[in-house]
């Protein structure tokens, strides 16, 4: 895959399809993987872009901590590499942060902007719970692959693992396969999580918004759509009843007829 030099930091990136260009944003600790599932369905339709953040898969991993500000210039400096001068910013969980800051430091950059599983942060959101925050954080005498059997399940419903565990299986398989995050990078995401936060900012959001949730997720607690929907002027706000984190996968079927309908200005 190709990659972009931007001041001194690489970027993995990938890019599909042809039209208005949308650049998906992934979340703590994911690469451009994740997104497979909306790449492909848009692909037809919008020029995809999706990218490895700094501290994971081929992009390179500087010391951190980051911040979501600074990680929304890295995504603002592949936009200038590509040449696209507007696009629709989707991001999930971190990369919803990621994409707040982009639309409110860039707004002209930004046509239209979905949300998922994401929060406003700081002390006025819904924080996830302690022992879902210990699960993911601690890695200490886990390996890898170790590690990715206990968190990744953290991200879909119990009754999808519980239908779906062969699935679940090589999805684990087939990121631990990857390169590894680092316990250092991860924690340098983390931080950009942590220290995120919009709420007084969102009324001044520009561009028209889509806040989409499941409502089973764990890891940013579903509460969260509503409070971001209510801060954002004129925002629309989706639920899929009974998925998790990763509801976009979950479901992607209804999640790309939504994402579809909404970046087509429908």
């Amino acid at each position: 895959m190709p990659i972009a030099t931007l001041g001194g930091l690489s970027l993995r990136y990938e890019e599909r399809g042809a039209g208005a260009p949308v650049l998906l944003i992934a979340g703590l600790g994911r690469g451009l993987d994740m997104w497979e599932s909306q790449a492909a369905a848009l692909a037809p339709r919008f020029r995809v872009v999706t990218f490895d953040n700094r501290g994971v898969g081929g992009s390179a991993a500087p010391p951190g901590p980051y911040t979501a500000a600074q990680m929304a210039e890295d995504a603002v400096g592949l936009l200038n590499h590509l040449g696209i001068e507007r696009a629709h910013v989707v991001g999930a969980s971190l990369g919803g942060f990621i994409a707040q800051e982009l639309a409110l430091a860039h707004p002209a950059r930004v046509r239209r902007l979905a949300l998922l599983g994401s929060s406003f942060g700081g002390d006025r959101s819904r924080r996830m719970s302690a022992e879902v925050w210990r699960l993911m954080a601690d890695r200490d005498g886990l390996s890898y692959s170790e590690y990715l059997e206990r968190v990744v399940p953290l991200g879909f419903a119990e009754e999808f693992v519980a239908q779906n565990r062969e699935w679940v299986a090589r999805s684990i398989a087939a990121r631990a396969a990857a390169p590894p995050v680092s316990a250092a990078a991860w924690m340098a995401q983390a931080c950009a999580g942590a220290t995120f936060t919009a709420a007084e900012r969102l009324p001044g959001l520009a561009p028209t918004t889509l806040v989409m949730t499941g409502t089973a997720d764990v890891v940013v607690p579903p509460a969260n759509a509503w409070l971001l929907a209510r801060a954002i002027p004129d925002a629309r706000l989706v639920l899929y009843p009974g998925a998790g984190h990763y509801f976009f996968i979950e479901r992607a079927d209804a999640v790309n007829r939504d994402l579809i309908a909404f970046l087509e200005g429908n």
